[in-house]
């Protein structure tokens, strides 16, 4: 176990870097991360006569010293799945940012490099989804377009069966949101016209958190009833789905009482802002905290429009940043679990 101290230790410095480092996406640093790590293992594993020494051991020993401090999120399996992600993708530059680390754990099982290349380029071009991605490897898309004389019977044939997948896809939706580039005082208070504010003074970055698709309709959009007057913090429009999404901020942790204000701007909107041609109105609550268990027992569970989502105001430590590779890993498990 001592030969690999100076290694778990260069592990270490990679994972605490990935923190540093301003990314808009905490998914992105899991993904830089992950490169890292796999590069780092590679060239311990080519040391030669070292490597014949502990070579077998080599990614159950990391395993083991990784999970005494970092839990057992970094475990042997996926070492491997990272040191073959690396192989797979030696050129830090062809890793692409608009991919997540599900789709890279999906490319990776791909053995035919030109496929792999080629899915990669559609999924960034096209901007596939997981679920879109894994239904043209399942269904050797790449092999049926290329040895077929008629290639648009073939695309036809591939955009009918995944428009649904991609339309109904709703992967956009973190949580958290990093949002760093606010630059919010950690050691005060601030009210939620200042965190308005602070997003609009920011609005690009914010745009890039959000994620593809998004452009800015209105701050503090009126709703009018026959009685009373509401207005709802921010309105985008997502040009991919073809529908409005409205957010509501809150600089305390989620409350039945905000969840009943989202539902109920979402419910207005549809009925007296939505336009025809329109798809249902998203609802994102972005709060200090998130409630999983609340999430469960309110209407966030019954109505698949509405989320509520956590926003970070500044970097997270290396135990937060660890914790939201675990928190992605199992819900990456659990998406895939379920489309199998």
């Amino acid at each position: 176990m001592n030969d690999i101290t100076p290694f778990h230790s260069a592990i270490k410095q990679i994972l605490q870097t990935a923190r540093s480092k301003a990314h808009s996406s905490i998914n992105f640093a899991m993904v830089e991360a992950y490169w890292q790590i796999g590069k780092r293992i590679v060239k311990e594993e080519q040391q030669g006569e070292k490597r014949a020494k502990y070579g077998k051991q080599l990614l159950k020993n990391l395993a083991e010293a990784l999970s005494v401090e970092f839990g057992k999120g970094l475990d042997e399996r996926e070492l491997r799945r990272i040191r073959q992600f690396y192989l797979c993708f030696p050129i830090w530059d062809t890793v692409r940012p608009e991919l997540s680390w599900s789709h890279y754990r999906l490319l990776i099982r791909v053995s035919d490099e030109k496929a792999r290349g080629y899915y990669l380029q559609e999924a960034v071009e096209q901007q596939w989804s997981y679920r879109t991605l894994e239904r043209n490897h399942k269904t050797l898309y790449y092999q049926r377009l290329l040895s077929s004389q008629e290639k648009e019977p073939v695309n036809n044939e591939m955009q009918d069966k995944t428009e649904r997948l991609d339309r109904n896809s709703l992967d956009f939706i973190k949580d958290p949101y990093v949002m760093e580039f606010l630059q919010l005082p950690t050691s005060q208070s601030y009210s939620e016209k200042k965190l308005e504010q602070a997003l609009l003074d920011n609005l690009q970055q914010f745009l890039l958190e959000l994620g593809k698709g998004f452009s800015f309709v209105a701050r503090q959009r009126l709703i009018r009833t026959e009685t009373s007057d509401f207005y709802i913090d921010l309105v985008f429009y997502n040009y991919l789905l073809k529908c409005f999404v409205i957010v509501e901020l809150k600089t305390t942790a989620i409350s039945h009482e905000a969840i009943g204000q989202l539902d109920m701007y979402v419910r207005m909107f549809d009925d007296l802002q939505k336009t025809e041609g329109d798809n249902p109105t998203i609802g994102i609550l972005l709060c200090t905290e998130n409630d999983k268990m609340m999430a469960k027992y309110s209407v966030l569970n019954e109505n698949k429009k509405l989320f509520a989502s956590k926003y970070i105001p500044f970097l997270p430590t290396e135990k937060e940043l660890i914790a939201e590779i675990e928190r992605e890993k199992r819900l990456i498990e659990s998406k895939e679990g379920k489309q199998l």
